[in-house]
């Protein structure tokens, strides 16, 4: 008997329809756009002083997969696709079925 973690699953409404976001989850149809302005924000924010906390991607890769992976969390997914689909200054609201990971939680004040 082996134990198995749920996967991390995040949910935005946004004009009254719900997009449902996996951890990993390449299947939504702004897939690209949304790594694409990752890709964008990811290096913005480490010019603010952004720094990935990978000790909680405990897949054994190297550390820049690692920071890959991160961005792949469904939280991070679900807020991408909040920006790119809303006016400026629009609240983004998320609703997660796990704990917000700690790289998670700094990642979204810079956001």
């Amino acid at each position: 008997m082996g134990v198995k973690k749920e996967p991390g699953c995040s949910w935005i409404e946004l004009r009254d329809e719900v997009h449902k976001f996996m951890a990993g989850d390449e299947s939504h149809p702004q897939t690209e756009q949304l790594h694409a302005f990752l890709e964008t924000l990811s290096d913005k924010m480490r010019k603010k002083g952004y720094v990935p906390d990978t000790s909680c991607v405990l897949h054994d890769v190297d550390d820049d997969e690692k920071d890959n992976l991160l961005y792949g969390h469904s939280e991070i997914l679900a807020i991408a696709f909040g920006i790119l689909n809303t006016a400026p200054g629009t609240a983004i609201r998320v609703v997660k079925n796990l704990r917000v990971s700690n790289d998670c939680h700094v990642a979204t004040k810079y956001i």
